[in-house]
């Protein structure tokens, strides 16, 4: 082995653990809950809650620094713990929050991404009180068209999923539909629906309740939520269970349109694509999944109080930290941005 390839070698060696070195964990401010959001000129904003409050931290440099938190708004009885926490979703010139009270109003806040003040822009739901449990997802597609799904209780008075849209710089939110119904009573009433957009496609993942079990389903619209295809079950086995998981998983629309899924069974972590059969990752709970610029989708999970980051292909975890509710989002430099709470504080860390 000739010298300038063992300096070559050794060169490249120094670097990898160099980089490894320098990623660190960093404390963003006290809270709960942390959500991601970017918008079109790749601006990262992290929002979280602490007891009726809601605030807001900026990166203008791809999730290297963040700024001093911003008070957005308080809702008096917020929601706040076990996924029931506001949501945020960026787009090219807003950004939206929701938020739910204990009263089963969803309040919403908007962001001009030029300006940076946030406004309070009235509620959701256009029934009072609809959404007691306090779950709910969030999505925007790059056009600045927002989306919403929750769990709503004006049919049956039993938890069912709803579904409303907002476009561009409308003040409303459409007029909420009826995305699905189950014919047993209600869905599984303990999990966060979830909700992710790519074009025109909108596609809901939430957990149901049917026969005594508690599976994910999915709800596929071709048209920006005009119209829902018939329900569609992930995977091919089942979980009998008399409770809840407290557990809804995640979705992501990739570029390609391929819908990427993750969510736990019988404290399993899987990972399935509509239409075939789920793919073991790991023990664990609390996952979420988003995909890489080579359209390769990452998961995120929760081993007891460690949060780890794994490729699906390759289910080679990666420790990213002690806590949990771990949320991440591939950035523009193609870096990983994590974000989790451990001991009522928001941390965070680049990889």
């Amino acid at each position: 082995m000739n010298k300038p390839f063992l300096t070559i070698l050794f060169t490249a060696v120094f670097l990898v653990l160099t980089s490894l070195s320098d990623v660190k964990t960093a404390i963003l401010s006290e809270g709960r809950q942390p959500q991601i959001g970017v918008d079109g000129k790749g601006v990262v904003r992290v929002i979280f809650g602490l007891q009726d409050e809601i605030f807001c931290t900026t990166s203008n440099d791809q999730g290297t620094t963040f700024g001093k938190p911003v008070l957005v708004a308080k809702v008096a009885g917020m929601h706040l713990g076990m996924s029931r926490g506001p949501q945020i979703a960026s787009s090219d010139k807003y950004s939206v929050i929701t938020a739910m009270d204990k009263a089963g109003n969803i309040h919403w806040f908007r962001l001009n991404n030029s300006s940076g003040e946030w406004k309070n822009m009235g509620v959701v739901n256009d029934l009072k009180g609809s959404a007691p449990e306090g779950l709910m997802g969030l999505t925007a597609d790059k056009k600045d068209n927002f989306y919403a799904v929750w769990l709503d209780t004006r049919t049956g008075e039993h938890n069912q999923v709803y579904f409303s849209s907002l476009s561009g710089r409308a003040l409303n939110w459409s007029a909420n539909i009826l995305a699905y119904r189950s014919p047993e009573g209600h869905v599984c009433e303990c999990c966060k629906p979830n909700i992710a957009v790519q074009g025109a496609t909108v596609a809901i993942m939430f957990r149901n309740w049917l026969d005594g079990s508690r599976d994910l389903y999915l709800l596929k619209s071709p048209d920006r939520g005009k119209s829902f295809a018939t329900a569609q079950k992930l995977g091919t086995d089942t979980w009998k269970l008399n409770g809840c998981p407290m557990d809804g998983g995640g979705i992501v629309v990739g570029q390609s349109g391929i819908i990427r899924t993750t969510w736990q069974r019988k404290g399993v972590v899987y990972y399935a694509e509509p239409g075939k059969p789920e793919n073991y990752i790991a023990k664990g709970r609390e996952c979420n999944v988003t995909e890489t610029d080579d359209n390769k989708a990452v998961l995120t999970y929760q081993v007891n109080d460690t949060v780890k980051l794994i490729r699906a292909e390759n289910k080679s975890p990666l420790v990213i930290g002690e806590g949990g509710f771990l949320k991440s989002v591939v950035l523009k430099d193609h870096k990983i941005l994590c974000v989790w709470e451990q001991d009522n504080k928001i941390k965070y860390k680049k990889i």
